[in-house]
This record gives C-alpha cells, structure tokens and sequence, in this order.
C-alpha cells in the first residue's frame, strides 16, 4: 500500500498533542559519561543492538557482542567493540544494552571516533536507562508462544522474501534506529504483544506506538529525517530479520483499531516503506545464549537504582535524592513499586496479567556457572589442568564430571572432564591434548590464567556415593585417571589401590602427587611393559587380597574397560560393586539442513510445545531456548538423561531402539518427540568426549 498522507503526523505539536511531552524527572536521568552503574552493567551485558549509518548513508540495525564484557570501556567518554560484520560505521551511533533476564535496559548514544579493522571506539554523548516496556511487552524473557499461520503475502514486494513473514509474525521485539537533523541517532526496543510489526502488504509494516515514557525518540526523529533501520528477534532462534526502509507516523483510526488490545488501540502507528529485507544468522546472538534461562544474568545490578543515581546526577535536588538512597531497603522498595506500575500501566494498554520477572534456572539443579581461571597447571607434555574458580564452592561426589563451556571461533563448544579435585572452593579438571580435537586444543594453545569459561555440572552416577565403600580397587589408563585422582584425594576410603597404565614416565598424569599420596599405586608403562591384558589385570587384582566390600571403578579406553570387566566377572565379583567410564573420542556435530525446522514436543503423546531449531542447533538447545521443559544434564552426551523418543521426522545420530540424545541430534526434516519416555543411560554408556 502507499504511505498515506491522511492522518499523517508532520510537526512535534502534532505528535506532543497525542503522546504529551515527557516529564522533565525522564529528561533529568540522562547524563553525558559512563559512570560506575554503566560500567557495571557493560561489563555484565553480552548483547546490544546497535544502529548505524556507512559512509554511504546506509542505515543499518543489527546485534552485536556474544560474550559478557564485549564492550570495552576505555574512559568515562570512550567505550570500544569488535564489529564483525560488513559496513564500515561513520558519524551518529545508538545502543540499547540488554541484559538476559532483565527488563530495563541501557541505552547509549554517541559518534563514531575510530574504526580500525572490525575494532569499532565510540564517542559517548549521552547515557540512560530505558524503562522495562518493551521487554515486558513482549515476553522477551519468556517461553514463546506456540507458532501461528504467517501472513499471506498476494503482491510483490521485498516482505515476500522466503521466510521474511514466518519470522515477522513470530518476532514481538524488533530493534528500531533513527537519525535526527542535528547529528543524533537512536536505537529504541519496540515489544508487543504476539507480533510487533505487522505485514499490511509486500512491502508496508505497521507497528504500534503503545503508551510510554513520552520521551519519543524515534518519533521526532522521524519527522527530520524518514530513513530507518530496524532489527527483529524471534525468543528461541538464533536469525536475525534485517529491515531498512522509510518511515512515517499515523492516527488513522482505522488502522488503530486493528492493533487494538481488549477495546484500546495505541495512539499512534509507524508506517514503514520497506526498501530492503535481509534475514541472516547472527553470531551475537547465538553466543550470547540468551533465550537459554541458564545464561540470565545473576545478580544482576538493579538499572531502576542506576536510573536513580543517574537522576540524583542530573537533579537540582540531587543531595536529597542522594540521601534518600542511602535508606536500607529503598532500592527493594523502588523495585517493589516499578514492577507494580508496570503492571498498572499495562493493563491500561489492554495487555492481560503480564510476568515482570525473568524465568529462572530452566528446571534443572545445573545451571551454567561463570569461572574463573585461576591457573593453569602444566602434568605432562600433552595434558594441563585448570584450576577453577568462582567464589563459591563446587559440591560434588568424587568421581562426577563437569560440561565445561568455551567460546571457540565465535561459537560456544562444551565438552566433559571428570573433576580432579576433591569438593571444596577450586574445582581442578585436567585436559588432555587429541590430535584435531577442538575444544583440548583450545584450552592447550589458547588457555591462560584469568580467562573466563563456563561450568554446567556435576553429572553422572560414576562416583563413590554419599556414604562412600571402605576399599577403593581402582584400574585406569591415560587420561581416565583424573575422576580416580578426585576419589583419592577425597581422603574417602581407608584402603586405595590404583592400576594405572600410562603410555611412558613423562605422560604419567599426576605422577610425583601419587607417589606421595596414601594410596597403593602399580604403574604400567606400555611402551615400556606392553598393553594390560587380562593376565596381568587379573594377577594384580587377585594380588592385592580386596575385601568383600571393596568397590571396583575402572574408567579408560573401551579395550581396557572390556578386559578389564572380563576380569571381574570371572573371578566372581558382584556388579553392583562394580562402577565403570568409558572415555571415547567423538566428532563435531554432523552436518544439517540449512534451513530452519519446527520441533514439537510432546509429553505422553501430549502437545507440550513447539521451537524452531535453527541449521547447526540441537534439538536440545532449541527446546531450552523456547522455554520447553526438556530433561538433560550434562548437555555434551556423556549423561543420557537427555534421551528422548522420536515419533517423526529423520535426524542426525539416530538410534536403532527408537530413541535419540537431544543434546547431540540436529534434525534434517520437522520433527516430533516425545519427553515423557526420558531414561537416563547407564553410567558413561555413551562415551565422553575428551577432545
């Protein structure tokens, strides 16, 4: 359709008649540096749209960051960030700083004062906090709701696109950038309720302009300049929809009144020109993990207090309400009374009940944990342990293992490793290095003291159990030494021995702590001795005289573990005293379909819900990050709590019995599963992955 010139808003009176002029108490929080409050949530952020022109004038919205602290702020003036994609920012630059899980968010305007590379450094010209609306508006944080029919699209247009209106009609949050006459540019979050723009045709999109702060940003910038870009968000999908047009402001009734809420319709419209339409994957976005409740943000500081100081800075009365923040329990208060006028207001808008806290935790005991690392310690020449740490306490039973999580090459891998460490503050894992592994690569060639990764855990059941057996008979070999390393330096039993078969003297894991720790230790060196055969297990076993409660744990390559448990079997000893893991080397993810897939989740045959798994994502994650209650626990494959039945569709890694690891699947076609018939696998059953 034609932009109309009827009911068009051309002059700031026109639209201050409809949406008021802001309170002087909006215009005072805003301030010129980045103080200590925005220092503070820069360092804890891992997104932030961002709205730009090129040297062309090209307007451009899209997401940037993937990692908290992207941003690095170089003085109270200055902040800088890595730019990865195509377009080279020039002149007035916006941001809105989201925090996973939280509503407000933290905008910030400037220019561009340097560009070197994909190292973007940013002038600050003005600093606030953005009230929480928006996200609230649209359930950002939320599960998303099931899937609806797309429009229907019958003329051309660049909104016809493949895969434009399905993702438009399930996106609530969109970010949304203009540039004024006078050299300023900003980027607003817009949420609403289902779909925030709707298609009118092939190349028009309406959006709400729902009641707000009256501060109206994008709408006076509008009138200076019609050029805008725009960014949509689906919860769950890893894409983002790229929009740039012209725009224009409306109180046409008529169209109103299909965006009404409950009998109220918002008091104006955007009405946008679509000139170009992009949807692509972004890697912000998917590293940033934030439609995983596990990557919401922990303690996160209150922006409502940061509004307020940010106020107290700005106010002539400034001392009062200075002192007024120093009362014990105000900022609690002031949480309490924003969260209810939240409410209030929306309610008014036409919105039902609307959640103005974050989910938390994703129903499971594991929820991703921040480490430190605190060093990094060279056992031998192919193997390193790294000490961990976060300030609390790492609660385990020795023998348990960690998913550990790292961003390589833009992208977050995990793998599991056994602890080393007995329970305490420091949680100590050790990494051997396998030749095209990954992960072990990264942490050998990459890895330093002060890093930062990500800790899921503890799993499995290979483990000494909360009352511990009095005789520890423990058999590994290389790396499968580590979760035996844990059990002895527990301290647990009053009787250890340990078989372990090392390649030769300098590959030996650990080698001078053992001989110093109050354990009975036979080392086999197989270059040197040849490989353990069932001779030399045996001989040692029967040698050591174990009592009848002794408890066996073997954890090493599948030959050893089937020689091993030969042994055992023979010489009469009983299968529950006997524990064992398997260490087996896996491959990336297979490859996948290059399109999005739908997902539906159903329990006992029951509809639970539905995701969209974008190419490469699990169907794991796409669960998790549609807020769907899918069992798991390690998230690399070594657990099996993941496991879950396939009723249709084809993926990759497919089982014989029916079943699949929705933690290691990628699906090649729609797919359906079923949760309820969720069954652990045994101990170690499906190989850990040590590369």
């Amino acid at each position: 359709m034609e932009l109309t010139e009827q009911h068009r808003l051309r002059t700031t009176d026109a639209v201050e008649a409809i949406i008021g002029r802001p309170p002087a108490v909006i215009m005072q929080k805003q301030i010129d540096v980045l103080d200590k409050g925005c220092v503070m949530v820069l360092a804890r952020c891992p997104i932030a749209a961002f709205g730009y022109r090129d040297a062309e004038g090209t307007s451009r919205t899209t997401f940037v960051g993937g990692t908290p602290g992207f941003v690095r702020v170089d003085s109270p003036t200055r902040f800088s960030f890595d730019l990865p994609e195509r377009g080279e920012p020039y002149g007035p630059v916006s941001f809105f700083f989201l925090l996973p899980g939280v509503g407000e968010v933290l905008r910030v305007n400037g220019t561009v004062a340097a560009h070197k590379r994909a190292r973007t450094t940013i002038e600050v010209a003005e600093a606030y906090v953005h009230c929480a609306q928006a996200v609230l508006r649209a359930g950002l944080w939320q599960p998303p709701p099931a899937l609806e029919q797309p429009a229907v699209i019958e003329d051309d247009g660049p909104l016809r696109a493949e895969g434009v209106a399905e993702f438009l009609g399930a996106s609530p949050f969109l970010a949304v950038s203009t540039w004024d006459a006078g050299g300023g540019s900003d980027t607003s979050p817009r949420g609403d309720q289902g779909t925030v723009a709707r298609i009118l045709d092939g190349r028009t999109l309406a959006i709400p302009d729902r009641k707000g702060n009256k501060r109206a940003d994008t709408l006076h910038n509008l009138l200076d300049d019609e050029r805008i870009a725009l960014a949509a968000l689906v919860p769950g999908r890893n894409g983002v929809l790229h929009i740039r047009g012209r725009g224009l402001i409306t109180d046409d009734p008529g169209l109103l009144a299909t965006m009404a809420l409950r009998g109220q319709p918002p008091h104006a419209a955007l009405l946008i020109d679509v000139e170009h339409v992009e949807l692509s994957g972004n890697h912000a976005v998917t590293r940033s993990r934030m439609w995983n409740p596990d990557a919401h943000v922990r303690q996160a500081p209150d922006l409502m207090a940061i509004a307020s100081e940010h106020l107290a800075a700005g106010s002539s009365q400034g001392f009062l309400l200075r002192a007024v923040g120093t009362i014990p329990g105000i900022t609690r208060l002031l949480r309490f009374v924003m969260n209810r006028a939240y409410r209030s207001g929306l309610r008014k808008e036409g919105y039902g009940e609307v959640a103005v806290e974050a989910r938390r935790g994703g129903g499971t005991e594991n929820p991703l944990r921040d480490v430190r690392v605190a060093e990094v310690r060279r056992e031998t020449p192919s193997a390193v342990t790294l000490v961990l740490e976060d300030g609390g306490s790492f609660d385990f039973l020795p023998g348990q293992f960690f998913t550990l999580v790292a961003d390589i090459d833009g992208l977050p891998v995990r793998r599991a490793y056994s602890a080393a460490s007995a329970p305490g503050p420091r949680l100590e894992v050790t990494v051997k290095r396998v030749e095209g592994g990954r992960f072990s690569t990264h942490v050998h060639d990459n890895v330093r003291a002060g890093d930062r990764l990500a800790v899921r855990g503890p799993s499995g059941t290979f483990h000494t159990g909360s009352q511990p057996p009095t005789e520890l008979v423990l058999i590994a070999a290389g790396s499968g030494v580590t979760p035996m390393m844990s059990m002895i330096r527990a301290g647990l039993a009053g009787r250890v021995s340990l078989l372990y078969s090392s390649r030769n003297l300098e590959e030996v894991i650990y080698g001078e702590e053992l001989n110093r720790l109050p354990a009975d230790v036979t080392h086999v060196l197989t270059g040197r001795d040849g490989r353990l055969d069932a001779d030399r297990v045996r001989g040692w076993i029967v040698g050591l005289s174990a009592g009848p409660d002794a408890h066996y744990y073997v954890c090493g390559p599948t030959a050893l573990m089937d020689t091993v448990q030969e042994v055992l079997t023979g010489l009469g000893i009983p299968g529950e005293r006997v524990h064992s893991e398997r260490f087996t080397s896996g491959g990336e993810l297979a490859a996948t379909t290059t399109v999005p897939q739908p997902l539906t989740v159903e329990e006992n045959g029951r509809p639970v819900g539905t995701a969209v798994v974008e190419p490469g994502q699990t169907l794991l994650d796409a669960g998790l990050a549609a807020g769907l209650p899918m069992p798991y626990s390690c998230t690399v494959g070594s657990c099996g709590d993941c496991k879950v039945r396939l009723r249709a569709g084809s993926v990759t890694q497919p089982r014989d019995d029916g079943y699949v690891l929705a933690c290691q699947s990628c699906p090649l076609s729609p797919v359906t599963l079923d949760i309820a018939v969720a069954v652990a696998e045994p101990a170690g059953a499906p190989g850990r992955r040590p590369d």
